[in-house]
């Protein structure tokens, strides 16, 4: 019966049941033809995660699993980078069609899922090998080892003469017209070929060659060592017996088994035998070809990429960079960043053997090397002047990707979405890494800042957390980092604006602006302390809006003319602890008033009075004085007059209280001129008074000296009674001219009037004064503490 008829495969018809056919794009597709197989590579990116080929022919569809394709001539494996799924079929594989070992035509299809419904995409190739077939040819692939033998090489001359002898004698006398075939083992047992192809072994006969065929790890295969590398080799005999005549070819693949080997250097290394086998790997080495992913180059052209290839102890060694041109670098979480990277090692070694029968072995092999740890690092660029944390992130792999940072606690999302002061940029390098500038202003809210009591400056702390992830698993990861910087510091300053009734003041906080303390003189300023003293102010976390009304405590008058005055406010600032004075804003502001009083700290009453009411017709207030005919105005106009003199000068009277002391003047018309012309004309009484309160004062009263803690509370009385008493409740006021106070006031009963007294030079002390009049059962009124004048 024809060979043929016996080598054919018998194969299963399986029904796929696949949506439609479909084309598939040509960016994620990538199909070329070798020199000893065909190659087919698709992104995963279309296929799915779980995408599978099918073999198609003539006879039906026939779906490539693990266990097929070692029978069949076909490696399917997934690359981690790039992604893709890659197939790989022998030109001897099943279901090709073989014309005359030149032309051979695939037929596959690509089964993906999309959207939940399996897809099926057709994919046709004819190859023709650009190399010529050698007389013997054995490749070793990552799932199965190949030989195929040119029918006039097949002859077993290197076969021991006892072992030839033995499977001659079994052939001869188990041999039928029916082709068998036996496996060189201790006792060899002839099957026929149904029963071998069931056991996973293939044999083929072309127009011109013998190809046989087995996965790694047959019954039949054995494994031994060679030169300390392991090798599993399988040695089969196909016979027949025409007649008399017994047809016998033997055939033997064998492979080193060699996992690799990763050194300190950071090379993976490999290692195969100079003979595998006397009839796979001949006694005399021609020449030795590598490369990656199926490319070959010469020794020298291999070398100059880095590879090394030694000779020792009958062994070749292999050692090629761990990062070398051609390789794939895959990232890994395990506890941390780890890396490895693969390579698909090509090796050709072409042999002679002692009949110059050339051998020519290719070996697919891949390599890798044990998790390596990844690092990232950080690099602190942030520049004081900047006033900018920027945090470089450097040295993550392409496969890594930065989804989120936590500063400092809180979570954002890369890239960030906000519109804020915040920024994250990506840097890409040509080494197939990327970088992260990361970018925050020290005055952001999301920075810690604590003042250094050692390095008196202002500490900001930041702690980034980097949430990266490994593509395409999406596995999650961290790197913490943690930068500090120390900055001077100042006290904050006021804005200050003028305007005809005050000056306003602004301060913007800043983070740090609690290590001082805002202060009118020694008083800090608060909510309570401005309702006090008549101030208007605004106060959130982002700023301090103060309104000091014109007269209110705490100004400094100069420059004072009937065309009007400079009035200055200033505000302290003072350290929290020492309550020392660090800085302070002062502002100066022009201001005019038609009448007005003012009241010192230090005893002087200031007045700028309208007379036009208060002197006869053809009177000029250049005429008038106080109850002192010799104390006239320093200045005068047509209607008023401007006066200022001490308040225990002048003829001031004095008014005692339990609280307050009231010094009192008023403004009259020359006496020579004071009697009327028509005494049914009535004039306006100017009266001038200042009131302190007893309990700021330090020095009562005395001829040269005054003290008090506050300004005086001043009022001008214009009146048309020529009698009476001022303070007197049953007497009204026409006009009142007098400083704003607090809203709370108790009432005011009378006290007793005394004309000013002129002592010798001594003091009469405030506590003194008060004992007496609680002695006499004096009743004085309370008046709430005025801190400033009108």
């Amino acid at each position: 019966m024809d060979l043929t008829l016996y080598l054919s495969v018998t194969l299963l018809l399986s029904v796929w049941s696949t949506a439609k056919c479909d084309q598939i794009p040509d960016e994620v597709l990538h199909m070329e033809c070798r020199d000893r197989y065909f190659m087919i590579a698709v992104d995963l990116s279309f296929t799915g995660n779980e995408p599978h080929f099918e073999a198609v022919d003539e006879t039906g569809v026939y779906p490539i699993t693990t266990q097929y394709a070692a029978e069949c001539g076909y490696s399917v494996r997934v690359l981690p980078s790039p992604d893709r799924v890659e197939l790989r079929a022998s030109y001897f594989s099943c279901h090709t069609d073989n014309k005359d070992d030149e032309v051979f035509k695939f037929s596959f299809n690509l089964v993906a899922m999309h959207e939940g419904q399996e897809v099926t995409y057709a994919m046709n190739k004819t190859c023709s090998p650009s190399l010529p077939w050698s007389p013997r040819e054995v490749t070793c692939e990552l799932n199965y080892m190949e030989v195929s033998v040119r029918s006039d090489v097949a002859c077993p001359t290197g076969t021991k003469r006892d072992d030839w002898d033995a499977t001659v004698q079994t052939a001869y006398t188990s041999a039928t017209s029916d082709w068998q075939v036996m496996f060189q083992r201790d006792e060899p047992i002839p099957i026929n070929l149904t029963e071998a192809h069931k056991q996973g072994y293939a044999f083929d006969l072309t127009d011109g060659r013998l190809v046989f065929r087995t996965p790694y790890g047959q019954p039949d295969s054995f494994s031994t060592e060679v030169n300390g590398v392991p090798v599993e080799v399988v040695h089969a005999t196909l016979f027949s017996r025409q007649s008399w005549v017994v047809l016998m070819v033997d055939l033997v693949a064998a492979c080193s088994m060699n996992e690799g080997s990763y050194d300190d250097n950071g090379y993976m290394m490999w290692e195969i035998p100079e003979v595998l086998h006397p009839m796979v790997s001949g006694l005399h080495e021609m020449q030795i070809n590598l490369g990656a992913n199926g490319e070959l180059v010469e020794q020298p052209v291999a070398e100059e990429r880095g590879y090394i290839v030694e000779k020792h102890d009958k062994i070749v060694q292999i050692s090629i960079p761990y990062d070398a041109e051609g390789g794939y670098r895959k990232s890994f979480v395990s506890g941390g960043l780890f890396e490895y990277y693969m390579f698909d090692l090509y090796l050709e070694k072409l042999s002679v053997d002692e009949d110059h029968v050339d051998t020519r072995l290719r070996c697919h092999r891949t390599l890798s090397t044990p998790l390596l740890p990844r690092p990232l690092f950080t690099e602190n660029r942030t520049v004081l002047e900047e006033h900018t944390f920027t945090v470089y992130l450097r040295d993550v792999p392409e496969d890594v990707d930065l989804v989120a940072v936590h500063l400092n606690g809180q979570e954002f999302p890369v890239p960030f979405t906000n519109d804020g002061s915040l920024s994250i940029t990506k840097v890409v390098h040509p080494n197939n890494t990327h970088g992260y500038t990361l970018k925050v202003p020290f005055d952001d809210p999301l920075v810690a800042r604590q003042f250094s009591k050692d390095d008196a400056m202002m500490q900001h702390k930041l702690d980034i957390n980097y949430t990266l992830t490994v593509l395409p698993e999406n596995e999650p990861f961290y790197h913490l980092e943690t930068v500090m910087v120390l900055v001077d510091v100042s006290p904050p300053d006021f804005d200050a604006v003028c305007s005809e009734s005050g000056i306003s003041f602004r301060l913007d906080y800043r983070p740090y602006d609690y290590l001082w303390v805002i202060t009118i003189g020694s008083d800090p300023l608060t909510s309570e302390l401005a309702a006090q003293h008549g101030y208007i102010m605004s106060n959130n976390s982002q700023s301090l809006q103060l309104e000091v009304p014109l007269f209110t405590q705490g100004y400094e008058y100069k420059d004072i003319t009937l065309k009007g005055f400079f009035g200055t406010f200033e505000i302290l600032v003072r350290d929290h602890e020492t309550s020392a004075v660090q800085s302070s804003t002062v502002k100066t502001c022009p201001f005019t008033n038609s009448e007005f009083i003012m009241c010192s700290t230090d005893g002087k009453m200031t007045v700028v009075a309208d007379l036009s009411l208060a002197i006869p017709s053809g009177g000029v207030p250049a005429r008038t004085n106080l109850i002192d005919k010799y104390c006239g105005p320093k200045e005068t106009d047509d209607t008023r007059a401007l006066f200022s003199f001490p308040l225990n000068s002048c003829g001031s009277t004095v008014k005692l209280g339990k609280e307050y002391v009231t010094y009192e003047n008023e403004i009259f018309f020359s006496k020579k001129l004071r009697a009327l012309k028509n005494p049914a004309d009535s004039l306006e009484k100017v009266t001038m008074q200042c009131t302190y309160p007893l309990a700021g004062l330090h020095r009562l009263f005395s001829v040269y000296r005054f003290e008090s803690d506050t300004e005086g509370v001043g009022r001008i009385v214009h009146s048309t009674h020529a009698t009476g008493d001022l303070m007197d409740p049953t007497m009204e006021p026409t006009t009142v001219i007098k400083t704003p106070v607090s809203t709370t006031r108790r009432s005011r009963r009378p006290v007793s009037r005394r004309p000013a007294y002129h002592p010798a030079a001594q003091h009469i002390k405030v506590s003194s004064f008060l004992r007496k009049i609680s002695r006499k059962g004096a009743r004085g009124s309370s008046q709430v503490k005025v801190h400033a004048v009108l």
